[in-house]
């Protein structure tokens, strides 16, 4: 038995495949998720989201959202989500950089604008964290 994985984001289907389990970060902490789990609706958290296929594992970076449990299906509904291979961590780093320096210089920072220059700080830390999970 397995289970259908699905991560979208409003811009793109990140991830659709047929896996053994999955681990979502959430607001709780984690949760693994293996075919048969009962019904489940969970705010995913940012952080490293892994999935296991045979003796594969991969990770990727999600970020906010919720995913959606049944006995043979996941479906994540995050903001932000991307493959490990896909993470550009000379980007990641220039993104902080330049959110950290804006944050800096802000004289009246609207809190709107402040609160998403730290979700994307908090995101591409996330991102950093899984590209070097193995050094």
């Amino acid at each position: 038995m397995s289970l259908t994985l699905e991560i979208v984001t409003p811009e793109a289907k990140v991830y659709s495949d047929t896996v053994d389990t999955v681990v979502i970060p959430t607001a709780e902490g984690e949760v693994g998720i293996l075919p048969g789990h009962i019904a489940l609706l969970t705010q995913v958290a940012d952080g490293e989201l892994r999935v296991t296929k045979g003796s594969a594992t991969e990770y990727l970076a999600v970020s906010g959202g919720f995913a959606e449990v049944g006995a043979d299906r996941v479906r994540v509904l995050a903001e932000r989500a991307i493959t490990e291979e896909k993470i550009d961590e000379g980007a990641v780093e220039a993104a902080i950089k330049r959110a950290e320096q804006e944050i800096r210089d802000a004289k009246d920072i609207d809190p709107a604008q402040y609160e998403h220059l730290q979700e994307m700080i908090r995101y591409a830390g996330v991102q950093l964290a899984v590209k070097r999970r193995r050094r």
